[in-house]
C-alpha cells in the first residue's frame, strides 16, 4: 500500500476518518473522474476509446418540478438501453451501519461509496431489471410510470419521499442520451468505464470510473491516478455530477 498517498490528496484527517467508516459497511466503491470539456477529445484518443463498442441508452429522471426529491437525497431513475431496461431508487447520503437489516437483505439493494477528486458520498441503491421496451411505453404514456418500479422500490421510495408525494406525481425529466463503454485500456489492468452524457442543448459530460472492493479502494485509487496522469488526463478540473446536471437542466 505504499502508493496510496496520491489518492488521499485533498482530504482532511476528519474526512478520511469518515471515509473509512463508510468503507467498512459498503458493498463496493466507484472511483469517478469528470474530464474537462477541452480535454475530452484528447482523452478519447489517449485512452483508446472506440465509440462503436459503446452501449447506447436513454436516461430519464423523475422528480417534482422544484426538485423536492433531490433536496431530500432521493434519486429516481429509469433507463432504456441496447442492453435492456432498468429502474433505480437511490438514497444519499447514507451511513451503512444505520440501514435496516431487512433493507440490506433485499434483492437488488446495494451500498456504494462514490469517490472523486475532492469528495465522496455513500448511497443506498435499489435496482430492478425490466422487460425491454417497458420504459419507452411508460414515458410515451402507454403504461403507468409506477409500473416501472417493484413493490420493494415503491416502499423504499415512500419511506424517504416528501409526505403525500407518490411516484405517479413526479415529472419525467429527460431523455439524456448516453454512450457507455466498458473496456480495458492498454496499460491498465482493470476495467474502465467511460460514459458520455449528452444533454439536449449539446453540452456533454465525460466521466471515467472504475469499481472495486472497499478493502482495495486506496490502492486502486492510487494506481488509477498514476495511470491517468501519466497519459496527460487532467485530474484537477471541476467535477460535475451527471445527475445534478441533468436535474438542473430539465427544471430551469
Amino acid at each position: 500500500m505504499t502508493e496510496t498517498r496520491p489518492a488521499l490528496r485533498g482530504f482532511s484527517t476528519e474526512e478520511l476518518s469518515r471515509l473509512l467508516v463508510l468503507l467498512e459497511g459498503a458493498d463496493s466503491v466507484e472511483l469517478k473522474l469528470t474530464v474537462p470539456d477541452g480535454h475530452q477529445v484528447s482523452a478519447v484518443r489517449t485512452l483508446h476509446m472506440d465509440p462503436l463498442d459503446a452501449q447506447l441508452s436513454q436516461v430519464f429522471f423523475l422528480d417534482t418540478q422544484d426538485l423536492q426529491l433531490n433536496a431530500r437525497g432521493v434519486i429516481v431513475r429509469a433507463r432504456r438501453s441496447t442492453a435492456g431496461d432498468d429502474s433505480v431508487v437511490k438514497l444519499r447520503p447514507v451511513i451503512p451501519h444505520e440501514l435496516p437489516d431487512r433493507l440490506r437483505a433485499t434483492p437488488g439493494f446495494g451500498v456504494e461509496v462514490d469517490a472523486m477528486p475532492g469528495g465522496f458520498v455513500c448511497s443506498g441503491r435499489l435496482k430492478s431489471t425490466l422487460r425491454r421496451g417497458k420504459v419507452r411505453e411508460a414515458v410515451n404514456g402507454d403504461r403507468a410510470v409506477l409500473s416501472l418500479f417493484s413493490k420493494a422500490q415503491r416502499s423504499f421510495f415512500a419511506e424517504h419521499a416528501p409526505e403525500g408525494t407518490g411516484i405517479d406525481d413526479l415529472s419525467v425529466l429527460g431523455p439524456i442520451f448516453v454512450l457507455k463503454l466498458k473496456y480495458r485500456p492498454p496499460g491498465y489492468d482493470r476495467r474502465l468505464v467511460a460514459e458520455l452524457w449528452t444533454y439536449p442543448d449539446g453540452s456533454r459530460i465525460l466521466e471515467l470510473s472504475t469499481k472495486c472492493a472497499p478493502s482495495e479502494a486506496f490502492q486502486v485509487a492510487a494506481e488509477t491516478r498514476v495511470y491517468l496522469e501519466e497519459r496527460g488526463i487532467d485530474l484537477s478540473g471541476e467535477q460535475a455530477t451527471k445527475t445534478k446536471t441533468a436535474l438542473e437542466f430539465f427544471t430551469r
